[in-house]
């Protein structure tokens, strides 16, 4: 059974010279995906609501606010800029079973306990192996969503033992921080079921902000409920059921995915897929009279109609964990990009007609296949005429048996960034996440302000 001494210790001995080359780079690899997505976010709403509440409770810091000219506590920073990491819907993801976390969720927190404490680009890089194996492990032998709580239950666990390393609190001190965050903070599934709202894109910003608020709690002499995990009414109690971990130095890192397109994690392969086929073809969308589904379980409850209705679209939250809006989207732009979830693109007649006549259905044996390794995907469209057309997929450019390389993710932070980063910006932030091991965190925040 996991404790959380166990997790503690790992917190304790796990330091960048215990993580190998590969570790490293995918973390920095991580580190520019989130930088990218967290700058093309700085103009939307909720993120700009997420801005106006952090400054409107204080009056600065010592922590830079990504984008903006303003700076506050390492706690709102973490709220504040986590919410520009995930807003978007397109971060990472960790590919478990049971559960689909984003591990790109913990960046904000451990940046900005980086940031408050000094801490040197080897020390971020040890933080954020932390946050990302505590992440996926409890992804993998601790899932949630059955039981209805939302995957950031896991992420300020993983945040605040992030926090603790970059911290620099003692074996005691990060076994309370992990206690406070894991007690306190229990998210519900709601955020993602029914009508979504634009809560879906903010959770995991208050869980950051609760992790490193129970971290500073922690540092200060706070004592958490010591068997968070394995004590009477605890975690593994209420929440997960009994579970084990094998941690390692961050080496899950690894089987991280990258998203291609801007879509809920589960749609990716559907979306590359018929984007595919549109473009293979040269479908009308004009012509088209049905479109069929096949996916895995996961996707079916999450965006194809499981947990709430995916036919009425009128929002980003809702578009974007919609798998008929998506497919119908992609067929109708062959693209889902940003572009395709402004309110008059959701709204238009076009693609609202045609998502009415997408089907989902789940296939066990797709089923089968995700729960193996795979991200499978059959899309049969047909046409007026009785034509039908068919793509299968087994994975998406950015999975992990099709991983997206250092080229592909700087072409993903130039388009994301081009419009509001000049070259010469660009080119800085490129270089001094490739050598964060010989820079500072404040060299890195100093680019984000």
């Amino acid at each position: 059974m996991a404790t959380t001494l166990e997790f503690a210790e790992f917190v304790q001995e796990t330091d960048y010279a215990d993580l190998s080359t590969d570790v490293r780079d995918a973390l920095k690899r991580r580190l520019l995906d989130s930088v990218a997505i967290a700058i093309a976010a700085e103009v939307a709403d909720p993120p700009q609501a997420v801005y106006r509440t952090v400054t409107d409770l204080e009056a600065g810091g010592p922590c830079t606010l990504w984008g903006r000219d303003r700076s506050a506590s390492p706690v709102q920073a973490a709220m504040h800029n986590t919410a520009l990491v995930r807003y978007l819907d397109y971060m990472d993801s960790f590919l478990a079973p049971g559960e689909t976390p984003h591990p790109s969720d913990n960046v904000g927190a451990v940046v900005a306990a980086g940031e408050y404490t000094d801490a040197g680009g080897e020390d971020l890089l040890a933080g954020l192996a932390v946050a990302y194996e505590i992440q996926a492990e409890l992804a993998w032998n601790a899932p949630v969503r059955e039981k209805g709580f939302d995957h950031v239950t896991h992420t300020v666990v993983s945040a605040a033992a992030g926090a603790s390393k970059v911290l620099g609190l003692d074996l005691e001190e990060t076994r309370n921080a992990i206690a406070i965050a894991g007690t306190g903070h229990n998210a519900l599934r709601v955020t993602r079921t029914g009508a979504i709202t634009e809560w879906k894109g903010l959770a995991s910003a208050n869980a950051a902000r609760n992790a490193v608020y129970a971290a500073m709690l922690a540092k200060n002499g706070v004592m958490g409920p010591r068997g968070l995990f394995e004590g009477q009414k605890g975690w593994q109690d209420v929440v997960t059921g009994p579970f084990e971990i094998d941690l390692t130095p961050g080496e899950r890192v690894r089987d991280v995915m990258t998203k291609r397109y801007v879509a809920e994690t589960y749609a990716q392969s559907a979306v590359e897929g018929i984007v595919e086929l549109a473009e293979g073809e040269d479908l009308d969308p004009d012509d088209v009279s049905g479109i069929k589904l096949e996916t895995f379980a996961g996707a079916k409850l999450i965006i194809g109609g499981g947990e709430g209705n995916r036919y009425e679209v009128a929002s980003r939250a809702q578009a974007d964990h919609s798998l008929p809006y998506m497919l119908a989207a992609a067929l109708i732009d062959r693209d889902l990009s940003l572009a395709q979830y402004e309110p008059e693109r959701i709204r238009r007649n076009d693609v609202q007609d045609l998502l009415r006549i997408v089907d989902v259905t789940e296939n066990p044996e797709l089923t089968e296949r995700f729960e193996n390794g795979e991200m499978p995907a059959v899309i049969d469209v047909t046409m007026d005429d009785g034509t039908t057309y068919r793509v299968e997929k087994d994975a998406f450019r950015g999975h992990p048996i099709d991983p997206i390389g250092w080229e592909g993710l700087e072409d993903k932070f130039r388009t994301l960034t081009e419009d509001r980063v000049d070259a010469e910006r660009r080119a800085e932030l490129l270089e001094t996440i490739r050598s964060l091991e010989d820079r500072d965190v404040a060299d890195l925040t100093a680019l984000l302000a």
